[in-house]
């Protein structure tokens, strides 16, 4: 591995490090998040949206312009949204 992707996965690593000791803090948030999710998975630009309302909804912040491990939260909702609706 190089130097440069060590330091991708570092600052991926660090950022998730931030996230989960936020969603420790607040046991709300992954509640509120996945209801957010729910709400606008099908709507046109969700994940952007989805971003906006968890931002301005919960002390979990996602920029304009999404880092790696931002995109990477936004993936995992969907994907339990995805795991959801298969168990119905």
């Amino acid at each position: 591995m190089n130097k440069s992707n060590e330091s991708r996965q570092a600052k991926v690593i660090d950022e998730l490090r931030g996230f989960i000791k936020k969603v420790l803090a607040d046991p709300t948030v992954p509640a509120k998040c996945m209801e957010i999710a729910r709400s606008m998975q099908n709507e046109p630009d969700a994940d952007r949206k989805m971003a906006d309302e968890i931002s301005a909804t919960t002390i979990i912040r996602i920029p304009e312009n999404m880092s790696e491990a931002d995109e990477l939260f936004i993936d995992v909702l969907k994907e339990v949204l995805e795991d959801e609706a298969a168990l119905y």
